[in-house]
């Protein structure tokens, strides 16, 4: 199976709607690695790595977030897949 990772950079009310949590949620079902972290700018940022199928599937996810979220964009950014090996779980940077 080919591994993929992601950098994103999500916009709109992504912050105070519990986007992080819920986001390691997701990545912990579609057993993604990698983190989350909220930007100064009112943005958040995610590097998420895993099976191909399953970082698309959360891709998508993104896109849409937790219920009280309003997800305006995502900018993505293929990273490489060396990134992957430093990671083994998902998690919350503050």
């Amino acid at each position: 199976m080919a591994k993929r990772c992601l950098k994103c950079i999500i916009s709109g009310r992504v912050q105070g709607v519990w986007y992080r949590a819920h986001t390691q949620t997701q990545a912990e079902k579609l057993v993604i690695t990698g983190w989350v972290r909220n930007l100064p700018n009112g943005q958040v940022e995610t590097l998420i790595c895993g099976e191909e199928e399953s970082v698309t599937m959360m891709q998508t996810w993104l896109t849409k977030g937790p219920p009280m979220a309003k997800v305006l964009n995502v900018e993505v950014e293929e990273v490489s897949v060396e990134v992957h090996k430093e990671h083994t779980e998902f998690k919350i940077i503050d």
